[in-house]
């Protein structure tokens, strides 16, 4: 190799080690600060893109979870309502036939009926408020509730409304009924029964679909976890092994350094060459 002290492959060689080895540092620096491994498309085009997909699932069901969060509890309310309904239908009959007894005198069945059509009325004040988030499915609104099912909204839960309104097909009794006799208040008794049952099975519908919904919920927070878990796989860096790497790279940088300071002093001995 011919002594030059215009080109000096030594310097050149160090230079391109140190340069690799300050790279590398600033890869694992970056790894370190950002605690992926693969940051952006450049790390790694392949795991990026598929991260991505995966990270716009994790949103889309994280929208899911809202849906059927807000469809829990307005089913909660329609719940609580029609269960108040019931309670109050069991009140209802117990003093319309209270009433159909032909012993009572007439002041007491005045009173009885005073009872009465204070507890009809309160279920048209439950029927109205039982509402959440501008939708209530017990006073014959809306047809349906219908929550997200998958990340892309292909897929959708329904939620049939009961309609629970007075003189309806399931609460039969009429918004103004009351009874004056014996024979009326029977007859009023007979209807509070048959919407009673009829109440109960729409409660026990309402129900279904609460357990259905809640079991998607479930299942969608699984699916989102395994999700988030699938993509820390795919891009999170082992901390671990950055952090012996950077202690390794680190001692690599000082040794490219000092070997980089050797190389160029190499030129120097070229001035022994013209000593006297």
């Amino acid at each position: 190799m011919s002594n030059s002290v215009n080109t000096n492959p030594g310097a050149m060689i160090a230079l391109q080690n140190l340069n690799k080895s300050n790279m590398e540092l600033r890869e694992v620096q970056n790894r370190i600060n950002t605690g992926l491994e693969v940051a952006s498309a450049k790390d790694n085009g392949g795991l990026f893109a598929i991260a991505q997909r995966m990270r716009s699932q994790v949103a889309g069901y994280g929208v899911v979870q809202q849906s059927l969060d807000r469809g829990d509890a307005t089913l909660d309310v329609a719940l609580a309502g029609g269960q108040a309904i019931s309670d109050l239908l069991i009140e209802m009959k117990e003093k319309a036939l209270a009433a159909a007894d032909a012993s009572l005198d007439t002041a007491s069945r005045s009173a009885l009926n005073e009872d009465f059509t204070a507890l009809r009325d309160q279920i048209g004040t439950i029927v109205s408020n039982a509402e959440f988030n501008g939708l209530n499915l017990i006073d014959g609104s809306t047809s349906a509730f219908v929550a997200l099912a998958n990340a892309d909204g292909s897929n959708t839960l329904t939620v049939p409304a009961e309609d629970l309104s007075l003189s309806g097909t399931i609460v039969t009794v009429t918004a103004t009924a009351s009874f004056a006799t014996a024979t009326q208040a029977d007859v009023i008794a007979s209807q509070i029964g048959t919407s009673l049952d009829n109440v109960n099975q729409a409660l026990a519908r309402l129900g279904t679909k609460s357990k259905a919904i809640e079991i998607h919920s479930t299942f969608v927070t699984k699916l989102s976890d395994s999700l988030e878990k699938g993509i820390g796989n795919l891009v999170d860096a082992d901390l671990a092994k950055e952090s012996a790497r950077l202690q390794a790279l680190q001692v690599k940088q000082q040794l490219g350094i000092q070997a980089l300071s050797i190389a160029n002093s190499t030129p120097q001995t070229v001035l022994s060459f013209f000593r006297g």
